[in-house]
Parts: C-alpha cells; structure tokens; sequence
C-alpha cells in the first residue's frame, strides 16, 4: 500500500499549502483529491511534486507493506 503521509509532512515542513500546489506550481486539483483519497498517482506526477516541494520521492509516498492474511 502507497502512504502520501510523508507528502503532508514534507509540506508543513516547507509551509506549502495544496493551494499554492495547485495555483503556484500547476498541480490539477484532481490529482489532489486522489491524494487525499489515497489514490495512485503518476510518476509524472511524483516528479512535479517533488520538483515544487524540492524534495525527493521518499519525502513524498512511502510504501506499507501490507501482511497477507492467507
């Protein structure tokens, strides 16, 4: 599983706020929304955050492995 914790993180640390995202730096507001809905997202669009946040991918999704309840 795909955690944008660290995104939120990275982003109060930086005091950038999902509007500057999306008004300063031309992320489309869908993609906001499928983040905070947990939803995937391109690399595409990992690298635009990274490049508005100066940060790199770990500073943005961390994967949780999930236990398989077999």
């Amino acid at each position: 599983m795909i955690s944008y914790a660290p995104l939120f993180k990275t982003m109060k640390e930086k005091s950038i706020t999902t509007y500057a995202l999306i008004h300063h730096h031309g992320i489309n507001p869908r993609i906001i929304h499928n983040i905070k809905h947990g939803k995937g997202i391109s690399t595409f669009t990992l690298e635009k955050l990274c490049h508005a946040l100066d940060c790199t991918p770990n500073d943005v999704i961390e994967f949780i492995k999930e236990e398989n309840s077999d």
